[in-house]
């Protein structure tokens, strides 16, 4: 069965579907374990129970930040156990398979929140987990909206874009003399100029 998105289980509601992402959360309550899984597109809470007795005992091991795969049953939850506060607080997936595609270690810090209480030099030291967060993944996305709108804009207006050479290689120096000249007169990251 080819995988999803979370974002798209919205219109799967009763249908088997396959999901896979990182574990945010893990919660046990005994005979079921509820995990959060994300992925680029969202958050979703997933529920092994003991009928699927192969999924619970994957989910019983499984911990935050280890990838994961599930097919499982999306299914409405119970009125009193939506989260308004998720886009898709409303929906849970019922686990009938669950694969561990990685392990992880146990991060040095706590990336389901917003990462203010974590000191500057740990949070650029694992900056790969950093760039993890909820905050600054909405920080990226909006940047990119943002440059391609001006993108579009400028297109729309009959200019072009021209990427200048950008030197970042380590090589011998001789190789960069004819360069020189040309890296001086030109901007350093791009150029944009009008289309004749």
């Amino acid at each position: 069965m080819k995988r999803i998105q979370i974002k798209n289980i919205k219109d799967k509601v009763g249908e088997v579907v396959t999901l896979a992402g990182w574990v945010d959360v893990r919660r046990d309550h005994g005979k079921l374990i509820f995990i959060d899984l994300r992925d680029a597109s969202g958050k979703v809470q997933i529920v092994a129970t003991p009928k699927n007795a192969e999924a619970r005992e994957v989910a019983d091991t499984v911990r935050p930040e280890w990838v994961v795969e599930i097919e499982g049953e999306v299914k409405e939850r119970p009125e009193n156990m939506v989260n308004p506060d998720l886009p898709f607080g409303d929906l849970e997936i019922s686990v009938q398979k669950m694969e561990v595609l990685n392990e992880a270690k146990t991060p040095p810090f706590e990336i389901g929140t917003d990462g203010y209480e974590v000191g500057e030099e740990i949070r650029l030291k694992y900056r790969y987990l950093d760039l993890r967060r909820e905050r600054l993944q909405k920080n990226i996305r909006n940047r990119y909206k943002a440059l391609k709108f001006i993108r579009d804009y400028l297109t729309g207006e009959g200019f072009i874009e021209i990427e200048t050479p950008i030197l970042t290689k380590s090589t011998p120096a001789r190789l960069y003399r004819p360069f020189a000249t040309a890296k001086r007169k030109v901007l350093r990251s791009s150029a944009i100029c009008s289309a004749v």
